[in-house]
């Protein structure tokens, strides 16, 4: 990260709060793992180990270094250095909202709908390219892996109402 980013100290969440946030999400993802570990057996059967004996011991692996993250972390000094400035944040999160979207449109569009609009889409916005270079490009690549797995490889991908009304 770069040094101005540090120096600006409230330019952005402090180091500090990021990390206990990471470490709280992470460790209630190990409780959760426990949880649903528990509700499917976390002992030994006849044929062997229950289905949440191997996971009912990385949730507790995650939980126990949660806990540590968080303890050294409050038990040195807080320096007050930033994580990221507010801008450097923005610029992540205009890459990764899209893509969360993408991801949770492809069962309702299928991959090959939603990769040509996000193609399309970030050459257009981020990229500052024309709609008359985007919008080729955007259709020419889910065609090209369209070809290269269903036909080649022949590894079917998600396909959505445009490809079965299209008979693919």
């Amino acid at each position: 990260m770069s040094e101005s980013a540090h120096e600006t100290g409230g330019a952005g969440p402090s180091h500090r709060s990021v990390e206990a946030g990471v470490a709280i999400v992470v460790g209630v993802l190990g409780l959760i793992t426990v949880y649903g570990s528990l509700k499917v057996g976390t002992g030994w059967g006849d044929e062997g180990p229950k289905a949440g004996f191997f996971p009912f011991y990385i949730g507790l692996i995650i939980i126990i270094s949660s806990v540590v993250n968080l303890f050294q972390l409050f038990a040195t000094k807080n320096d007050n250095t930033a994580f990221a400035t507010w801008e450097q944040i923005y610029k992540v999160l205009t890459v990764v909202i899209p893509t969360a979207i993408y991801v949770a449109i492809i069962p309702f569009s299928g991959i090959y709908v939603a990769s040509a609009l996000l193609i399309g889409i970030f050459m257009v916005w981020l990229g500052k390219y024309k709609v008359v270079v985007a919008l080729p490009t955007a259709i020419a690549v889910p065609i090209f892996f369209f070809v290269t797995f269903e036909r080649w490889f022949l590894v079917p991908l998600p396909k959505g109402p445009i490809e079965k009304l299209l008979g693919f």
